[in-house]
């Protein structure tokens, strides 16, 4: 099956962000995907907004691991079980399905190996939760195609000399390595500039006109 035809039709099926308290519209969309008193395991928790929020709305049972001190300080001064460590190298450290849900916000641009990354996320989670920017943005592509500069975005601010994104890639990419890795979209939003789910119908849209992308994996039978 080809990526477009595994395009999820249930695309467009989420709340309206801006409908739930105050979270990053992002975040908000993946504490919707969450079952309540699940286990979770949040890598890249930055300063733990996500594991607080499910930790009050749902009762989850969240760990988080974080690479900077600083969001570990932050984390702990949430009151939450958060340590400090690297995606690239830790996580296989956990056994198979040891979380309901692993949860990867943001941050799989920025690993050294995005494949082995994802890989490990499938495998400890039950579930995996994605988000990205998407770089196939027609906002990124006027930008390389117009003005022959790499982008500055809300969800890609930074200039080239000093982001921290190493590996960006397009929805399209996205779903071909999962394919490659043999794991299942069982759902996906795609985010516009505002943080809205948009009503994209088809992979070629949703690739030209989602800034960012959210998925819900598992790994296939």
């Amino acid at each position: 099956m080809s990526p477009d035809q595994g395009f999820p039709a249930n695309a467009s099926a989420a709340p309206d962000a801006s409908e739930q308290p105050k979270l990053r519209a992002d975040l908000l969309l993946i504490s919707d995907m969450v079952e309540k008193a699940s286990r979770v395991l949040d890598i890249g928790c930055e300063d733990g907004a996500l594991l607080e929020y499910l930790g009050r709305e749902k009762q989850v049972t969240g760990r988080g691991i974080e690479l900077s001190q600083a969001g570990v300080n932050a984390c702990v001064a949430r009151g939450l079980s958060v340590i400090q460590g690297d995606a690239d190298t830790d996580l296989v450290n956990y056994p198979d399905d040891a979380f309901d849900y692993a949860v990867l916000s943001q941050t799989l641009q920025a690993v050294r190996a995005p494949h082995l990354v994802l890989q490990q996320l499938a495998r400890i989670g039950q579930r995996a939760i994605v988000s990205f920017p998407n770089f196939g943005y027609w906002k990124v592509r006027r930008r390389l195609l117009l003005r022959g500069r790499m982008p500055v975005t809300k969800v890609l601010p930074d200039q080239w000399y000093e982001t921290p994104n190493i590996h960006l890639c397009t929805i399209r990419d996205f779903l071909i390595l999962c394919e490659e890795l043999n794991i299942e979209v069982e759902k996906s939003l795609i985010l516009d500039e505002s943080g809205r789910v948009t009503m994209a119908r088809s992979l070629w849209l949703a690739n030209l006109v989602g800034q960012q992308a959210i998925f819900l994996l598992r790994r296939k039978a």
